[in-house]
C-alpha cells in the first residue's frame, strides 16, 4: 500500500481564476474574474474524490470570496491561508505551515501534501522548501517560466487545471510519492 496524498493546497490567481479577467476596485481587491477553463470542474472532482483542500494565496481576503464564492468553489476548501490575514506572503514557510496546521497535518507528513500554483518564485519554491509535492500550472504568460534555482524547479508541470487529476492518479496508484 502506497502513501496516500493527505491534502491539496492551491493558489488562486492564474491557478483557478484568470488574472487577466480580474475587475479590481481602488483598493486592489478583485471584485470578479473568470475561471481558467477546467478549474471549477477540477475543484468539484477533487472534493468528490475526498481530498482535503487548502487555499494558499497572496492578496486581500475579499478577492477570494468575491471570485470563488458565487460559484460555490470557496466553500469547497477545508483551510484558508491568505497572505493579507497572515501578514506574510509566499514563499514564506509560515504560509505553508499554517495550511498544514489548519488541515491537522503534522509537518513530517508534508511530503504527502500537494501544492499547485502558477508562480515558480512563490508557490513552487515555498512548497519545495517544505518538502511538499510541487505542481506548477504553466498556463498564464504573466510569470517567469524559468526556475531561478533548484528550489524553484517543480516536481510536476501541468498546462491545464484538469491535468492535475492525472498527476494525482499516478502518485496514488504507482506508489511513487517522492
Amino acid at each position: 500500500m502506497g502513501k496516500r496524498i493527505l491534502a491539496i493546497c492551491l493558489d488562486c490567481g492564474d491557478t483557478l481564476i484568470d488574472e487577466g479577467t480580474e475587475e479590481k476596485n481602488e483598493q486592489g481587491v478583485s471584485l470578479r474574474a473568470d475561471y481558467i477553463p477546467g478549474a471549477p470542474e477540477l475543484m468539484w472532482e477533487l472534493k468528490r474524490r475526498g481530498y482535503r483542500l487548502a487555499l494558499v494565496a497572496d492578496g486581500p481576503s475579499a478577492t477570494f470570496t468575491n471570485n470563488l464564492g458565487p460559484s460555490g468553489i470557496y466553500e469547497l476548501f477545508d483551510a484558508y491561508v491568505i497572505s493579507d490575514v497572515l501578514g506574510v506572503s509566499k514563499p514564506d514557510a509560515l504560509m505553508f505551515r499554517t495550511a498544514l496546521d489548519q488541515l491537522g497535518i503534522p509537518y513530517e507528513a508534508a511530503p504527502q501534501v500537494v501544492m499547485v500554483g502558477n508562480n515558480l518564485e512563490r508557490d513552487i519554491k515555498g512548497a519545495n522548501a517544505m518538502c511538499m509535492i510541487s505542481v506548477w500550472l504553466d498556463w498564464a504568460p504573466r510569470r517567469s517560466k524559468i526556475p531561478a534555482d533548484e528550489l524553484e524547479r517543480p516536481q510536476f508541470t501541468i498546462k491545464t487545471p484538469l491535468a492535475l487529476l492525472d498527476v494525482l492518479d499516478n502518485l496514488e496508484h504507482e506508489n511513487s510519492l517522492p
